[in-house]
């Protein structure tokens, strides 16, 4: 790994638990899904490895529910969707997402 992709794994973990929470907002999706789409974005992309882990946490502290749904091929497949709960932390993320976000582009467009 070179000492770029480093720095943006390390930074990406910060921010991993506010997009999963920010995709669930969208619809409910089901783990593969949620790697999908993580995927979709190159900064985000995260191995099921980490995904689950984070999926796992994130039901137990309330912050979403699962659900078992058929699935057209294959197992039924477990759905994730985002709780009241969630849906305030949601919130509370994203502003001190913003905050950091913009307290970092500050300091970072004043560095030579």
């Amino acid at each position: 790994m070179s000492k770029e992709q480093d720095h943006a794994a390390r930074l990406r973990r910060g921010v991993v638990e506010l997009a999963v929470l920010a995709l669930l907002r969208e619809r409910p999706r089901y783990g593969q899904q949620l790697v999908e789409d993580l995927s979709q974005r190159p900064a985000l992309a995260l191995s099921a490895g980490t995904v689950y882990p984070l999926v796992s946490r994130l039901l137990k502290d309330g912050l979403i529910a699962s659900t078992w749904q058929e699935s057209p091929v294959g197992p039924p497949r477990k759905y994730y969707r985002l709780t009241s709960e969630g849906s305030r932390a949601l919130a509370e993320m994203t502003r001190a997402w913003n905050a950091l976000r913009t307290d970092v582009d500050a300091l970072v467009k004043k560095t030579p």
